[in-house]
């Protein structure tokens, strides 16, 4: 009696006990979730910041050096492009490079392939999954023979001219710290070292020496801009416009000047009458060039040419217009021409990374893309990609 009186008066005790180990399991659980939750959404935005460049890009590549945008806009039916073209597909096969003549610059590509700057994409990729398992430092001597490998195997578009020097110079034995030449174009190659390093100043040294093809100062500049701005959406959950401003007030001052150039323009050809222009956003880029005497056969306007000083802000000015939709920026972008491939990665990139690519990429265009699938099989055994696998099977198993 006294044993059954004992039991009955440390019920209440008991029954506390268990009602507080149930709501910490509970509360375990619900915290687990949401850390898988944020993981999956952190997950989907890296591979965001990839493949919005691929697919920037790719929009690109029927229109890539062609300075036009009247002469794009008419191929395309008088409509945006909706689709992935052909090097100079509906415009007899070529594009126009002010000062480099009419010529197809991506021969052997076809509808869905990347240009250039996002076959550099694809490139890093490759040689980061090489070493996906045991991942370290960024390190251009265990890039240079992936990179020499491909450019004679298997590249189908345009070399730059500072890829062509830069691989001379390796075959006559230069040091790789003295590869890089002075070609002011901005060469953002590293969507991919999102998925593989964790700290933004990992990832700064990683996308400089990417660019290793090129030294010049604003060009160095803009890629390290570009890549704390991505780095700082994805990690500290930041808006487009938020990470540009907060990224802008650290850099140098040639920076600022341009990001103000190109929040400028936004707000002009937001307003009326301008906003009615038919080709506001050719108008607002080529308004922010200056003439730029190339020695070859023209004049070219450097706002849709290929130097930083006008693919930064160019590509600012699209991510800036079209913040909440990376499709309708990518397609922008394309219809204005000029180096519109050189400011696609960005716009990509940034964008990718702000919307995922679950509510960023429509499967047409996932579909269409050439390098979709082989890039899926790499970019899945990167380390942040991995982690965020793993703490969504550790949240599993609570």
């Amino acid at each position: 009696m006294i044993k059954a009186t004992r039991t009955m008066r440390n019920l209440p005790l008991q029954l506390a006990f268990v009602s507080a180990c149930w709501s910490s399991t509970a509360s375990a659980s619900a915290a687990s979730a949401s850390t898988s939750d944020d993981n999956h959404r952190k997950q989907d935005r890296i591979r965001g910041a990839y493949y919005g460049a691929l697919v920037a890009d790719a929009l690109c590549l029927g229109s890539h050096y062609e300075y036009d945008a009247s002469k794009i806009k008419e191929a395309y039916g008088g409509e945006m492009i909706q689709r992935y073209m052909a090097a100079g597909e509906q415009m007899g096969g070529q594009t126009h490079g002010i000062g480099w003549g009419a010529r197809n610059y991506h021969p052997g590509t076809v509808a869905g392939d990347q240009t250039d700057y996002g076959e550099y994409n694809v490139l890093i990729l490759e040689h980061l999954a090489k070493s996906a398992d045991s991942p370290h430092s960024f390190d251009v001597e265990e890039l240079i023979p992936t990179w020499q490998n491909r450019l004679v195997n298997n590249w189908n578009q345009w070399v730059c001219t500072q890829t062509k020097q830069a691989y001379q110079k390796v075959q006559q034995g230069t040091p790789v710290n003295q590869l890089g030449g002075n070609s002011n174009a901005m060469a953002l190659r590293f969507a991919s070292v999102f998925s593989y390093y964790e700290t933004e100043d990992d990832v700064v040294d990683a996308a400089i020496k990417t660019m290793f093809t090129h030294r010049e100062r604003t060009a160095l500049l803009g890629g390290e801009f570009f890549a704390r701005v991505t780095y700082r959406i994805l990690h500290h959950n930041l808006k487009p416009r938020q990470a540009i401003d907060k990224v802008a007030a650290e850099s140098d001052p040639w920076i600022q000047q341009k990001v103000q150039q190109a929040i400028q323009k936004v707000e002009e050809a937001n307003q009326p009458p301008l906003s009615e222009e038919e080709f506001i956003d050719d108008l607002a880029l080529t308004s922010m060039a200056r003439l730029w005497d190339v020695g070859k056969s023209e004049p070219i306007k450097v706002g849709k040419a290929s130097p930083t000083e006008g693919t930064l802000p160019g590509a600012i000015y699209f991510i800036l217009k079209y913040p909440d939709d990376l499709i309708l920026a990518s397609k922008a972008n394309a219809m204005v021409g000029g180096d519109n491939a050189s400011r696609s990665i960005a716009i990509g990139m940034v964008l990718g990374a702000a919307h995922g690519v679950m509510a960023g990429i429509p499967k047409e265009l996932k579909d269409g893309l050439n390098h979709w699938k082989h890039s899926e099989a790499l970019l899945e055994t990167m380390p942040l990609l991995l982690t965020a696998k793993e703490t969504t099977v550790a949240a599993d198993e609570l």
